[in-house]
């Protein structure tokens, strides 16, 4: 399980670990991760294993709250000035 590097440390029984895997697995494949060792893999592992700390144990719904959470930080923010200077204001 590729996750299982990231769950050392955590107290998670079989049934948990295996669920966290199969959602890093989803969550990787969704965002295109291929390569091992990406920056991306650890944040992933981190928000997969926080919502299942919190008791989330659907795979499905841990891939795609973490999938919203990167999509929702990958957002460019925009500056509220911006948006001024259109309107006219």
């Amino acid at each position: 399980m590729p996750i299982g590097q990231y769950l050392k440390g955590h107290n998670f029984d079989d049934e948990t670990a295996r669920v966290v895997g199969l959602a890093f697995v989803f969550t990787r494949s969704a965002r295109g991760l291929i390569d091992r060792n990406e920056p991306a893999e650890q944040v992933i592992a981190a928000k997969l294993i926080e919502l299942a700390q919190q008791g989330e144990r659907d795979p499905d719904r841990l891939a795609c709250r973490v999938l919203a959470m990167i999509d929702a930080a990958s957002l460019p923010q925009s500056d509220p000035r911006s948006a001024r200077n259109r309107d006219g204001a």
